[in-house]
C-alpha cells in the first residue's frame, strides 16, 4: 500500500482504530519521531537494535522511532506512573532483511494500560484487541512461566543469567541449556585452556582491550564454570516440555499444575496464568478455546516478561501479525528509576486489518 490513494486508507484505518481505543477510556498520546538511542535502544533488545535507524541528533545519537511503547513508558514513569491508558497512532521505522517484501515505514496505532490488577487487565488488553482486530489465528504465551524455570534450575546464578539473557535467542539458549546439562563438551581449545597450569604461557604481546587481569578474570569464571555440576535432566525436560507445548489454555494450564509439582519455581507463574485464564472466561473468551504456546514471544519484543499474544490472518503465513502485545512490567522498572507499573499493551497494523484474510 504505496500510492498515495493507498495511504490515505491505511491514515483512515488507523483513525477508526484509534477511535476504538478512546471509546475503551484510552487518553490520547504522541512521542516524539526523533528519540535518544543511547537511553532507550537497549530496552529493545537484540533484533530491533540491529533493525533501528539510527543518526545523530541534537544531544547525541538518536533513532527514528521504533515502536511507540518504549517512549510511551518512558513518559508516564516520568508522570509519576499513576493507573492510566493511552492510546497512540503514527508511523514507526525498521530496517527489513533486503529478501523481505516488507515496507520500512509503517503505520502502527496501540493501547497501553497501566495500573490494575494483572490479571483483569491483562485479559481487559487482549479482549479489546479479540473484538476489534480480525484475524482467526490467535496464539497466547506468558514468558513469566519460562523465566520462572530457569530461575528455578538447580545450577549456578551466572548460568541462570546467561540463560534468561538469551531467551529471546532461541539457538543460542538451546546450546547453553545442552551444555549446562553436560549434553554437550566444552571446546577442545577451550577445555585445553582451562586445565593449562599456566594458561599464559608462550602468550604474544597483549593487544585489544582487555588487560591480563580481564582476562585472568575471565578465565577463571570459565573454570568455576566448568566445576558446575550439570543441570538435573528432569529440569531440563521440564524447560523442553514448556517450550515444546502447545495445547488449549486450560490443558495447558493443567499440564503446567503438574510440572510445577517437579519443580516448585513455577507455582506462581502458573497461579497467575489461571487467575488471567478465569478473568478472560469473564471476559466471555473460553480458556479451551484459546490458544497457548510455551515459547510464544520468543521472537517479539524483549520487553514483554509474562502474557504475550498476537493476532494473525488465517493461511497468509507471509504477513506479520495484524496485532500482537503482552505485559511488560520490568520495563516500568527500568524507566521508573526503580519504581514499577504494572502494565499491559499491544499494537496493531492498519495495513494488515486491510488486508484480506484466506479462510
Amino acid at each position: 500500500m504505496t500510492s498515495a490513494k493507498g495511504r490515505a486508507v491505511e491514515r483512515a484505518e488507523a483513525a477508526r482504530l484509534l477511535g476504538l481505543f478512546l471509546d475503551a477510556g484510552a487518553e490520547p498520546v504522541e512521542t516524539a519521531i526523533l528519540q535518544p538511542a543511547d537511553t532507550l535502544l537497549d530496552l529493545y533488545g537484540e533484533d530491533i537494535r540491529a533493525r533501528a535507524f539510527t543518526t545523530q541528533g541534537p544531544d547525541g545519537e538518536a533513532m527514528l522511532r521504533p515502536d511507540f511503547t518504549v517512549p510511551v513508558v518512558q513518559m508516564h514513569m516520568e508522570n509519576g506512573g499513576d493507573p492510566a491508558r493511552y492510546a497512540y497512532a503514527g508511523e514507526v521505522f525498521r530496517r527489513q532483511p533486503a529478501d523481505a517484501d516488507r515496507p520500512s515505514e509503517y503505520v502502527q496505532v496501540g493501547f497501553e494500560l497501566f495500573g490494575g490488577e494483572r490479571a483483569e487487565t491483562d485479559a481487559e488488553c487482549f479482549a479489546l484487541f479479540h473484538r476489534i482486530v480480525p484475524g482467526a489465528r490467535i496464539v497466547t504465551g506468558d514468558i513469566g512461566i519460562l523465566t520462572a524455570a530457569v530461575r528455578g534450575l538447580t545450577t549456578s546464578p551466572a548460568r541462570k543469567t546467561a540463560l534468561m539473557r538469551h531467551i529471546w535467542r532461541p539457538r543460542r539458549f538451546r546450546t547453553l541449556l545442552d551444555r549446562y546439562a553436560g549434553k554437550t563438551a566444552l571446546p577442545e581449545h577451550r577445555r585445553a585452556l582451562l586445565e593449562a597450569a599456566d594458561p599464559f604461557a608462550g602468550a604474544g604481546p597483549e593487544i585489544g582491550l582487555r588487560d591480563r587481569d580481564d582476562v585472568a578474570a575471565r578465565i577463571e569464571a570459565l573454570r568455576a564454570d566448568a566445576a558446575e555440576p550439570p543441570i538435573p535432566a528432569t529440569e531440563v525436560e521440564i524447560v523442553d516440555e514448556i517450550l515444546d507445548m502447545r495445547a488449549g489454555s486450560a490443558s495447558a494450564l493443567s499440564r503446567l499444575r503438574d510440572l510445577a509439582v517437579d519443580l516448585p519455581a513455577l507455582v506462581d507463574a502458573v497461579e497467575g496464568l489461571a487467575a488471567r485464564l478465569d478473568a478472560l472466561d469473564r471476559a466471555g473468551i473460553a480458556p479451551a478455546d484459546l490458544p497457548f504456546e510455551g515459547s510464544h514471544g520468543r521472537s517479539t519484543m524483549e520487553y514483554y516478561d509474562g502474557f504475550v499474544f498476537s493476532i494473525s490472518h488465517p493461511g497468509r503465513p507471509e504477513l506479520p501479525p495484524v496485532a500482537t502485545g503482552g505485559r511488560y512490567d520490568a520495563l516500568t522498572r527500568a524507566l521508573g528509576g526503580g519504581r514499577a507499573a504494572p502494565a499491559v499493551g499491544g499494537v496493531v497494523r492498519p495495513a494488515l486489518t486491510l488486508e484480506a484474510p484466506s479462510c
